[in-house]
């Protein structure tokens, strides 16, 4: 089991650089770069260049509002200036947020996801080979590629892609035809092994591929800290993190599965209405307990492992206040054992 990291971009690409050199120099197998308040991206600019070992991924990066050919060109330059270690991370999010944010119409999502990525593989083959681009699908087509557009060849030309998603049908796509899948940030062990997996499997079944192929990433909440304040901001950003993601309507199949639907209701009805600073009060600390580790820093790893061992391919911390300290503390407890 791989020990990752995920950030969300800061809007300083020096900071957000630094966080990412340091992963690496700590022994973390990968950084997973979020798309939230900016481009998950442009932190990979500077962190390709500047790092030589660890492996470099968008989690969830925004597809449907970009054009496949925009983001086949992104991770073509991005796998380049990597030497091969960028992985491609893709995203549908919320049909609230896609129709109410970003005015994208949701429609047949998992299908449109699967066009996307063929979509992308016809394209990436026509920067390495010069074939002719052809594709047509549905609601993807592609017939031209004049030299002045095409990059070129590139060492590493097989990118990886991983799915993000919530439901059973993202993660049976992503084992039919992708490399690995980040699992939600809202998820129980039980869900993993319930939901998750089956339909991964289902997958890869019907690719007629070998589940070491492929990789399922967890991201996990940690409730920690060095002192008393440390740990109580711990709790403050994990609980809004979790407000947030219990209140999006496409969670409710996880809510439902755990017996707190109720929760669910009550948190998207605070949402509809824009009553964001409630919503933190609704979490419990039981649910806090079954969806975060919480333990003492030295703790941690030992925590991580009692829950994901056999469930996760990667784990990925998600940082946030004194994240240093506490990639400090994880890594050292994984290296002690």
């Amino acid at each position: 089991m791989m020990l990752d990291v995920a950030i969300t971009p800061s809007g300083n690409l020096r900071h957000d650089l630094e966080a990412v050199k340091r992963a690496e120099q700590l022994g973390f197998g990968a950084v997973w770069v979020s798309e939230a308040t900016h481009n998950p991206f442009f932190p990979l600019t500077l962190a390709a260049k500047e790092t030589g070992r660890i492996l470099l991924g968008t989690q969830g990066a925004l597809a449907f509002p970009r054009s496949p050919m925009v983001t086949a060109q992104i991770a073509w330059d991005l796998a380049r200036q990597s030497e091969g270690r960028f992985v491609l991370g893709l995203g549908m999010q919320a049909h609230t947020r896609v129709e109410g944010e970003l005015s994208e119409e949701w429609k047949d999502p998992v299908g449109r996801m699967r066009e996307y990525i063929e979509s992308l593989r016809a394209i990436w083959n026509t920067f390495q080979t010069d074939a002719r681009l052809r594709y047509r699908g549905k609601y993807y087509r592609f017939r031209l590629m004049a030299p002045f557009f095409n990059p070129g060849p590139i060492t590493h030309p097989a990118i990886p892609v991983y799915l993000a998603g919530l439901n059973p049908d993202i993660s049976r796509l992503a084992g039919e035809t992708c490399q690995g899948l980040h699992a939600p940030t809202l998820h129980t062990a039980a869900y993993l092994h319930d939901v998750v997996l089956p339909a991964v499997e289902a997958g890869l079944q019907a690719s007629d591929r070998d589940r070491s192929e492929f990789a399922l990433v967890a991201p996990i909440l940690v409730i920690s800290g060095a002192n008393e304040d440390q740990r109580q901001r711990a709790v403050k950003t994990v609980r809004e993190r979790l407000a947030f993601c219990a209140a999006i309507p496409e969670c409710r199949r996880i809510m439902r599965q755990r017996g707190w639907e109720s929760l669910a209701h009550e948190l998207i009805a605070l949402a509809r209405k824009n009553r964001w600073n409630e919503m933190t009060n609704a979490i419990t600390d039981e649910y806090l307990a079954k969806i975060a580790i919480i333990a003492a820093p030295a703790d941690v790893y030992s925590r991580i492992r009692e829950k994901y061992d056999g469930l996760a391919d990667r784990v990925c911390l998600i940082l946030h206040a004194d994240s240093i300290e506490l990639c400090e503390a994880v890594a050292a407890g994984r290296d002690s054992q």
